[in-house]
């Protein structure tokens, strides 16, 4: 058949084009990688890469050992998968900031997919994104988030925590539910325009819920998923966190059905209602808009529920752990708090005449690192970074271990250390690697919140409780290793509560 063929003089002609194409773009090829290197990186095995040398339990410190001695911008392989790390703080800086357009998409892994179905405002791109974004920001603010309004919403939310805590005096507890419970209610507050008793089942269960989902999310075997996707009907883990999410959905989805029988048009109570008026709005006025609509509602509101509870309910169970395990900083918090504030409610705008207990919490969540790589990103369009030649849709890890103890940016990075954030004269300073939130188009949107209610809730326990070990227990016995999920949290372990006044 070829001799046939060749005998032609126009099959020969085009068989000749084609040799000549073929040897072009070869030379092309090899001529394009010499100009556009790829970053350096282990080398990987045939279908595993790199999975051999790295340890997924604890993948953050692998990534930051390997950056050591690949550099600020390497790639390792999970399996087939390239991932490309950015490790350091100028070099995350520079691309999530410098280079935001480029860097800002997300990765959709698959168990955020199954999670998400393409949905909400966590776990998508795009115009949905960009819109379901706008309106989450531009109506949380008009509910006063990180103002006044959600002030008072926090300052209640410490009254009912602190009754709580009063049970335990002179006796262990173990803080992780009733600090998750206050937190989540502030959150609940501004979506669903009401709190919830601690005591409520259907709500303790949400909550639990939540938390063994984050959990899962980070376990070994979720990771193996979202690297061999076709593992996932073999994944215990998998199933659960799609059945919690199930089961959630079918919470909030209730809460959300009982705020559409009771809208007033003229009356708006809370984030859910808002998108229904905005909805309405639009049917009304023949506006076609396809983000609003009921899955991006339910959507929106459980990403808010699960990462505006989580995140910040984490960081506050860190911070009463690093308080019995340090009483000597303790002590100069209260000190701090007797002297400024004395018995009065804590107020927002006490913080600038407090330095050194805001510089204990933001210690808190640097030592603490809770998000220690955060939500992958992946790359908008081609890009070179750093001289290295980086594809469109490749994905990315924002490793925030290297930024957060950075040491050419840190002092002690590996200590507990709040003069990090002090000046020589004991005032407050800001530091740029301080990045606890993410940084650029994909920084938590609900930041100005979290700090607010970090700075309240832990000032108002600090000015009435003083947290000790429990007795025949040394403060160096506690335990800072932390539990490793998708977040950080402290291993669980009782304290004691001692009533100041």
């Amino acid at each position: 058949m070829l001799e046939d063929i060749l005998q032609s003089p126009t099959s020969v002609s085009l068989f000749g084009v084609f040799v000549a194409l073929l040897l072009l773009h070869i030379l092309h090829s090899s001529f394009s990688s010499q100009k556009r290197p790829e970053p350096p990186g282990p080398r990987p095995l045939p279908l595993f890469g790199n999975l051999f040398q790295l340890d997924l339990k604890r993948l953050d410190q692998s990534l930051y050992d390997l950056s050591k001695t690949c550099g600020s911008v390497f790639q390792v392989y999970f399996g087939p998968k390239k991932v490309l790390v950015l490790a350091g703080y100028r070099t995350v800086k520079e691309a999530l900031i410098n280079q935001a357009d480029e860097f800002g998409n997300r990765e959709v892994t698959p168990i955020f997919y199954d999670m998400n179905q393409g949905h909400g405002i966590l776990f998508t791109n795009g115009d949905s994104w960009k819109e379901m974004r706008r309106f989450t920001l531009t109506t949380l603010k008009d509910f006063g988030m990180g103002r006044k309004m959600s002030e008072q919403i926090i300052t209640e939310e410490c009254g009912y925590l602190i009754n709580e805590l009063k049970q335990y005096e002179g006796k262990p507890f173990n803080n992780t539910q009733a600090i998750s419970y206050a937190v989540s209610n502030v959150i609940s507050a501004l979506m669903f325009g009401k709190r919830f008793e601690y005591k409520d089942p259907a709500f303790q269960m949400m909550v639990a819920r939540d938390n063994e989902t984050i959990h899962l999310t980070g376990s070994v075997s979720v990771q193996i998923y979202n690297f061999m996707p076709w593992l996932g009907p073999f994944i215990k883990n998998r199933r659960d966190i799609i059945k919690n999410m199930e089961d959630t959905k079918a919470d909030v989805g209730k809460v959300i059905e009982e705020l559409k029988e009771t809208l007033d048009p003229e009356v708006c109570r809370c984030l859910v209602d808002a998108f229904l008026i905005h909805k309405k709005h639009l049917e009304d006025s023949e506006i076609r808009n396809s983000y609003y609509h009921d899955d991006n509602l339910l959507y929106i509101v459980t990403n808010l529920f699960g990462a505006g509870t989580d995140t910040t309910a984490t960081t506050l169970k860190w911070s009463l752990l690093y308080m019995a395990k340090f009483p000597h900083i303790q002590a100069r918090v209260q000190e701090e708090l007797s002297r400024v504030v004395g018995s009065r409610q804590v107020q927002a705008e006490d913080r600038k005449n407090l330095p050194y207990t805001d510089a204990v919490i933001h210690e808190t969540q640097r030592h603490a690192n809770i998000a220690p790589l955060a939500i992958p990103h992946t790359t908008s369009s081609d890009v070179t970074f750093q001289g290295y030649f980086i594809k469109e849709g490749t994905t990315v890890f924002p490793l925030f271990t290297s930024v957060l103890y950075d040491e050419s940016e840190w002092e002690s990075p590996h200590t507990f250390n709040p003069s990090h954030f002090l000046d020589d004269q004991g005032k407050f300073i800001r530091r740029d690697a301080f990045m606890p939130f993410s940084a650029g188009r994909r920084a938590c949107p609900g930041e100005s919140l979290a700090k607010m209610e970090l700075f309240l809730f832990f000032s108002s326990l600090l000015q009435r409780f003083r947290f000790t070990p429990p007795p025949g227990v040394s403060p160096d016995e506690l335990d800072l290793t932390p539990v490793v999920g998708f977040t950080l949290t402290p291993e669980p372990q009782e304290l004691f509560v001692v009533l100041l006044q």
